[in-house]
């Protein structure tokens, strides 16, 4: 009995690990080649698979997502003969699990070789200064290569990137001298700017004041003059209307000529001829102006009349 006990143990272990090979579970997306006595036979989907045990055997479980693989720094000489190290960075997808595994041995360092020559030889037709402002077009031309190589292995590059470009060392401190003198330039020439337009609206100003203040004086004299025409109106109005005869002025001539005398500087002045006719009605008006022991007019200075003298002519 125990014999026989132990050959349908045997077998029901055998049974199980046939129902486990039996039995392919392959997770979403991912793809597995398998092979039925190392030939190629189909290949499995996401899902729930059967295969023949012992026959048939998955070689290969392939990720069909989007993969991110860098690369590191490559030398990489431009035409102008300068070394730069540039890092890459590849976007791919596997879109045939059969030609990843059968074309290429390992599409990953295919990848990678491909990149750096034809990184080489995009970089070789371009200056320094070409490939540190290309990017774009580096990775267009990058990508188109790649994409068109690895359409027979299966694979499809989406994106190329260019993580960094650095040149060397001497040619990075001479860039940044060019830089620092192209920003102090820019400085020095917005400075200017600033003080020419300073300067703009500062005259501006002085020539918007100087045009208000002329106006105002202009506007203040104005009002002098109309203010000083007013009252030599109004005095003539009220001397109009007060109707003064010849006395009343005479009179009058007499009071300022004490204060026309005063000062140093009034060496010469002129008396007009009129005058004589009104002292003389003054005169006649009061007959004893002037005698000893007469009276004097209220109001009036006894200071003496200058002479009228004629100026003499001028040479």
């Amino acid at each position: 009995m125990q014999p026989i006990i132990i050959v349908l143990i045997i077998l029901v272990v055998l049974v199980f690990i046939a129902l486990i090979k039996t039995i392919q579970v392959i997770p979403q997306a991912s793809a597995a080649i398998v092979e039925r006595f190392g030939r190629y036979t189909r290949t499995l989907n996401a899902g729930l698979n059967i295969v023949v045990p012992f026959i048939d055997s998955v070689r290969n479980r392939i990720d069909l997502r989007e993969q991110v693989v860098p690369f590191p720094p490559q030398p990489v000489i431009t035409q102008d003969n300068l070394v730069v190290n540039i890092d890459t960075v590849i976007y791919y997808q596997v879109t045939d699990a059969r030609a990843a595994t059968y074309e290429v041995a390992s599409y990953i360092q295919a990848i990678e070789q491909l990149t750096v020559t034809t990184l080489r030889n995009i970089i070789g037709g371009m200056d320094l200064e070409r490939t540190l402002t290309s990017r774009e077009e580096i990775n267009a031309a990058l990508r188109g290569v790649l994409d068109e190589a690895t359409g027979k292995w299966g694979i499809r590059v989406n994106r190329v990137e260019l993580k960094a470009i650095e040149p060397p060392t001497s040619i990075q401190d001479s860039m940044e001298k060019q830089m620092r003198a192209d920003r102090d330039k820019r400085a020095a020439i917005l400075t200017a700017e600033g003080i020419r337009q300073s300067a703009i609206l500062t005259a501006e100003g002085e020539k918007q004041s100087a045009i208000l203040k002329a106006e105002g004086e202009a506007k203040a004299a104005a009002l002098r003059a109309e203010g000083e025409a007013q009252a030599v109106r109004t005095v003539f109005e009220a001397i109009h209307a007060g109707d003064p005869d010849q006395k009343l002025l005479s009179y009058q001539y007499l009071q300022m000529l004490p204060k026309i005398a005063e000062g140093d500087a009034n060496k010469l002045w002129i008396v007009p001829s009129e005058i004589g006719d009104a002292l003389k009605g003054l005169s006649g008006a009061f007959g004893n102006f002037g005698q000893p022991g007469g009276g004097s007019v209220p109001g009036v200075s006894t200071a003496k009349i200058p002479e009228r003298r004629e100026q003499p002519p001028l040479d």
